[in-house]
Order: structure tokens, then C-alpha cells, then sequence
């Protein structure tokens, strides 16, 4: 995807914590550490606000979940092959209560 003439660029995880763990060692200025890691300053803050905010699932990665919302998810979708089942079995039983052996 391009974004004003720049390919947009996605960060691991893993990138972010050590990103962070550098500002949070407190030995450069995070202006400095954005500079020598080629992001801008305020990708940074976003960073550190997100974490601090919920350290556990601060980054779930691209495409990823929240552990309960995958779980909701995973649950909509069994409900719904639950539902399938259950109209499939609803036919077979009016078919074969109509033509008894």
C-alpha cells in the first residue's frame, strides 16, 4: 500500500518491545532512538501509550486478535455450524417420519 509516495510499513512485535525497552532504559532521548530507528518520534509515543495501557496485549500483531476476542469469534462460528446442523437434522427427521419402513 502506498501512502504519499512512501510504502506503508508494518513493525513486529518484537520491533516495538525493543523500541521501547530502548526508551525505557532512559540512556538517549526517544527522539534520538526514533532517528536510529529510521520511525518518527511520535510512532514511539503511540507505542508507549498502547503499552502502558494494556501490557499483555499491547501488540497482537497484524491480523491477530485479542485473546477474548478471538474467543468470541471462535464462538460465533461454532454457533453458527451448530445452527447448520441442527436445520439438516430438522430435514432428515421431516423425511424420514414421512416415508416409514
Amino acid at each position: 500500500m502506498m501512502v504519499m509516495g512512501k510504502d506503508k510499513r508494518y513493525f513486529d512485535r518484537e520491533f516495538k518491545y525493543e523500541a521501547l525497552r530502548l526508551v525505557n532504559e532512559g540512556k538517549r532521548s526517544l527522539g534520538d532512538i526514533a532517528r536510529d530507528l529510521d520511525i518518527h518520534p511520535n510512532l514511539l509515543h503511540q507505542w508507549r501509550r498502547k503499552y502502558r495501557a494494556d501490557m499483555e496485549h499491547a501488540f497482537p500483531g497484524k491480523g491477530h486478535l485479542k485473546p477474548p476476542e478471538e474467543e468470541i469469534r471462535r464462538l460465533q462460528r461454532e454457533n453458527e455450524n451448530l445452527k447448520e446442523e441442527k436445520e439438516i437434522l430438522k430435514k432428515a427427521l421431516a423425511i424420514f417420519s414421512k416415508h416409514p419402513k
